[in-house]
């Protein structure tokens, strides 16, 4: 068994495209990867197949990143044989092989449906996943709800309760290290492990100005006396608008707030003719998970997030 990415010919890449994404973790289709790839957020050095001698692919790998991404921000696909053996270990030599071309440790996502575990056969399906996953280094698992918004839920009118103002770098900087006190959200406290809390809102701060959102879409938002309560960030995806960043500031939690946040954020897009509004929040992040239920988004699938022990 040898491993190779998808770059010595076109045919080498047709293959490797057209490998049956069966099993019951869902997978991009073939015509999805093609979208991808002509996007340049799928490349043919970020496909990686495990082959026999022959020439027979094994496994298969996809790693997605943004257009512009100079390395795979996360592994998008992985699928191994029904008739391996030991799939987890298949799995594992074709990440590692991925992961030292890349030079890189890029995090796995795992998209499930609600109450994956009750599935024998999917919960095998992501434990052999999950195996392979640690075996190479992405230890830590973070279990994330994603939410959907669409017109028919409707949107809050504003309450007077906050006030929502364009901030300056400055201000946005000093709301980012505010919020991040006490958060709930399990990759902030993993980050504050890691680096100080003003270091973090760097890199909080250019990771959200290079989404496909506009910087100008960022609101502080105030009480009606000027003092901060939080910040609300509408963002997008390469797909879609996003609830980006959203938060209240320690000293005003508890009142309510963060569905004034939320709403505003939702009218935001819902006012550019958004049809779809997509939010993620960890499981945990009851608080969180509360409000997006109330502003009336569902949750449309589980993303299981495998990562490494530090960025």
């Amino acid at each position: 068994m040898f491993f190779r990415a998808a770059t010595a010919d076109p045919a080498q890449l047709d293959r490797a495209v057209a490998h049956p994404a069966d099993g019951p973790v869902p997978a991009l289709t073939a015509e999805k990867i093609r979208e991808e790839l002509a996007g340049n957020r799928i490349r043919p050095e970020w496909i990686w197949t495990a082959e026999d001698e022959g020439g027979r692919i094994l496994a298969r790998a996809l790693w997605w990143g943004r257009a512009d991404s100079e390395q795979p921000i996360a592994l998008d696909c992985l699928q191994v044989g029904a008739g391996a053996a030991d799939p987890a270990g298949v799995a594992a030599g074709l990440l590692d092989a991925g992961h030292a071309a890349f030079g890189a440790l890029p995090g796995y996502n795992i998209s499930l449906p609600r109450g994956w575990r009750a599935d024998p056969e999917l919960a095998a399906a992501v434990a052999w996943r999950q195996e392979a996953a640690h075996r190479t280094g992405l230890t830590r698992e973070i279990e994330r709800l994603r939410y959907e918004w669409t017109p028919a839920a409707g949107t809050a009118e504003p309450t007077g309760r906050l006030v929502f103002r364009e901030g300056t770098d400055e201000e946005v900087l000093d709301a980012f290290v505010r919020l991040s006190q006490d958060s709930l959200d399990l990759a902030t406290r993993h980050e504050l492990e890691l680096m100080d809390a003003e270091q973090l809102a760097r890199e909080d701060f250019a990771f959200y100005r290079d989404c496909p959102g506009e910087r100008s879409w960022w609101r502080i938002a105030e009480l009606p006396d000027g003092t901060l309560a939080g910040m609300a960030i509408p963002s997008a995806t390469p797909y879609h608008r996003n609830v980006g960043y959203l938060g209240v500031v320690p000293e005003q939690r508890g009142r309510g707030l963060i569905d004034e946040v939320l709403a505003e954020i939702t009218r935001f897009h819902a006012a550019a003719g958004a049809e779809r509004i997509t939010a993620t929040t960890d499981a945990v992040n009851v608080p969180m998970a509360a409000a997006f239920d109330r502003a009336g988004y569902e949750v449309t699938e589980i993303r299981l997030v495998l990562e490494g022990p530090s960025r």
